[in-house]
């Protein structure tokens, strides 16, 4: 029996080559952030707050580019695990605020210095000058694929979540 081969041997295709760069990121930054009891996703959100919180909880979801409900759930997360409080202002009861809790403040500190170390490691022997071209490279791959998805037709009967089958 031979072994299985990751995909992008298979295929040349740009998409699985991010989206194989993309799993390997997330499976390391979760690992290096499993200590914290933070997901990576759970991690943008905190890094949005250490720069300024009380923040709606839409202005997250908007921020992230990411859907309200899956945006919520991880708040509700973060509050359990007492790093972030809800408040609900009382000038528009629609609106949830998000605000660090002092333990949520002090995570900072512990986990900056963790971030710092995970970019160091993953773009060990690139220097500046490639990590520009990378970024402007993905930069105008999601764009075209942003411009490309406008014009596509939705079918709401075909779920893009539902990769299992």
């Amino acid at each position: 029996m031979s072994p299985i081969r990751p995909i992008s041997r298979y295929l040349d295709h740009i998409g699985i080559d991010i989206h194989v760069a993309d799993l390997a990121m997330t499976n390391f930054v979760k690992r290096r952030l499993a200590p914290f009891r933070l997901a990576p996703e759970q991690n943008l959100i905190m890094m949005l707050l250490w720069r300024g919180d009380g923040v709606t909880q839409n202005e997250i979801a908007d921020s992230l580019g990411k859907d309200k409900a899956g945006i919520a759930r991880m708040i509700l997360s973060l509050e359990g695990k007492g790093y972030v409080r809800r408040a609900v202002p009382s000038c528009d009861r629609r609106t949830v605020q998000v605000f660090l809790t002092s333990e949520g403040q002090a995570l900072r500190e512990r986990v900056l210095p963790v971030l710092d170390e995970i970019k160091r490691e993953v773009t060990a022997g690139i220097d500046e000058a490639r990590l520009a071209q990378l970024r402007g490279t993905l930069s105008e791959i999601t764009a075209n694929a942003a411009r490309a998805a406008e014009r596509c037709p939705t079918d709401d009967s075909n779920d893009s979540n539902d990769s299992n089958d």
